[in-house]
């Protein structure tokens, strides 16, 4: 997990700004696929512009708008897509462990971006399950 690819709506915007410098203290390579500004913009468009890298690419993505909620939503319409709000570090390690998401979501406005990092940090670092239930309900999901 090299590469991560991430975007924002507006209200994002900033906490992913923060997020890339952050990530590059990690030495992950970020592609940002936007926004650039805090100028409003529709997140529909972000969620799939990161989604549709991340499923080419079989890479990891991270999407930010004001709740997280709206962006997440857009992203998993995209097939191949497992993208998962988390808003604290339980979330963040089960959306990986049991679910194998590929897009971990945040919400800007919410109590949770000040603990960004810790987020981040499990979500990337934590492995899927070996477990086999947790192979068949993700291919259960996959083929919806």
């Amino acid at each position: 997990m090299n590469k991560i690819i991430i975007g924002s709506d507006h209200a994002g915007f900033e906490l992913k700004e923060k997020i890339k410098e952050y990530l590059n203290e990690l030495d992950y390579k970020v592609e940002d696929l936007g926004t650039n500004s805090a100028e409003a913009v529709d997140y529909p468009v972000y969620g799939k512009k990161v989604a549709e890298k991340v499923a080419k690419t079989n890479s990891t993505g991270i999407l930010v708008c004001g709740s997280g909620i709206g962006i997440c939503m857009s992203a998993n319409k995209i097939k191949g897509i497992r993208a998962a709000l988390c808003y604290d570090e339980y979330t963040a390690k089960t959306a990986r462990q049991h679910n194998n998401a590929n897009i971990i979501c945040l919400g800007a406005r919410t109590p949770s971006a000040k603990n960004y990092k810790k987020i981040i940090k499990t979500f990337l670092t934590t492995e899927f399950s070996k477990e086999q239930r947790h192979h068949k309900r993700v291919k259960q999901m996959d083929a919806l």
